[in-house]
């Protein structure tokens, strides 16, 4: 949808608003035309997820994800046009390497870069808003617009900064892009981090009811439960068998959060039960590959 829509609105766009600029045609296409229309485009496909996967958008972690899939995938198609466009213009040669380097090896993350802000923001929206309430644009479409800015802000900056701050390309990447691009794997591993205490709190709910013991909620709610935890499943060659129990506990920890937050609760409670149940089934061939290599239980340790 995001590459179909660029691919319709661009020439119109530039068509209906280039003469209103005092930019040329190439500048006015790179730091006006593909910074609004492809942030816009993209911010719809990842409108169409927000919608209609509602019961699976809770809160900005999973906003940053599916923007981040939808700007993957747009960059792929994007790159995948311009390296046909320099072959064929050029053929194999210097022209399609320089290309290769710079939109492959140089960038290819700049426009999860810009689209996640506007992942963030639904994120954010999802998280304050109460079930069945997306039918309503205006409680998201203001979030929307507030994650659009900075998703068209940052593009422009991309595509216009080398003209407009910097003399040259090396300064350019390595003053500019560079430190965002590690300011933004700094703003999702804290995203992450507040995911785990989520897990940790959600699956503390199945301990109080006695479905998981202590130990299994410190293993599978906290980072340093996990790398305990899996040191020694390898250590009793129980590897596969405690990933399986930790990706079932991750699952029960994010059912219950939207049990909580009254998202499609019957399907969800139905969910809820079936992961239950493979976490009593899962925790049995765990220790059960335990058992039969001779290892104490973690919680021993």
């Amino acid at each position: 949808m995001s590459v179909f829509g660029t691919l319709v609105l661009g020439e119109a766009f530039t068509a209906a608003f280039g003469g209103l600029s005092a930019l040329d045609a190439g500048t006015f296409g790179a730091v006006v035309q593909a910074p609004v229309v492809e942030e816009v485009m993209k911010g719809a496909g990842l409108i169409v997820v927000f919608l209609a996967a509602r019961s699976h958008f809770d809160g900005p972690v999973d906003g940053v994800v599916y923007a981040g899939m939808v700007a993957a995938g747009f960059a792929f198609t994007e790159n995948i046009l311009y390296f046909g466009a320099a072959y064929g213009e050029v053929g194999w040669g210097p022209e399609l390497a320089v290309t290769f380097v710079l939109r492959g090896l140089f960038s290819p993350f700049a426009h999860v870069l810009f689209t996640v802000w506007i992942g963030f923001f639904l994120g954010v929206a999802a998280h304050r808003m109460g079930p069945g309430s997306h039918a309503a644009p205006a409680r998201w479409a203001g979030w929307f617009l507030l994650g659009l800015v900075p998703a068209v802000l940052g593009h422009v900056l991309w595509n216009g900064g080398l003209a407009l701050l910097f003399d040259d390309f090396f300064s350019f990447y390595v003053l500019l892009q560079v430190p965002l691009f590690l300011a933004a794997i700094a703003a999702v591993l804290l995203l992450m981090r507040g995911e785990r205490r989520l897990a940790h709190e959600k699956l503390a709910h199945y301990e109080r009811t006695g479905w998981l013991l202590p130990q299994e909620t410190v293993m599978f709610g906290t980072r340093a439960g996990r790398l305990q935890s899996r040191r020694w499943a390898r250590r009793a060659g129980a590897g596969d068998q405690l990933v399986r129990l930790e990706r079932t506990a991750r699952r029960l920890a994010a059912v219950r959060h939207r049990l909580d937050r009254g998202h499609d609760v019957e399907r969800n409670a139905a969910e809820e039960s079936r992961l239950l149940r493979a976490t009593v089934r899962q925790r049995q061939e765990l220790l059960a590959a335990v058992g039969s290599a001779g290892v104490s239980p973690a919680g021993s340790a």
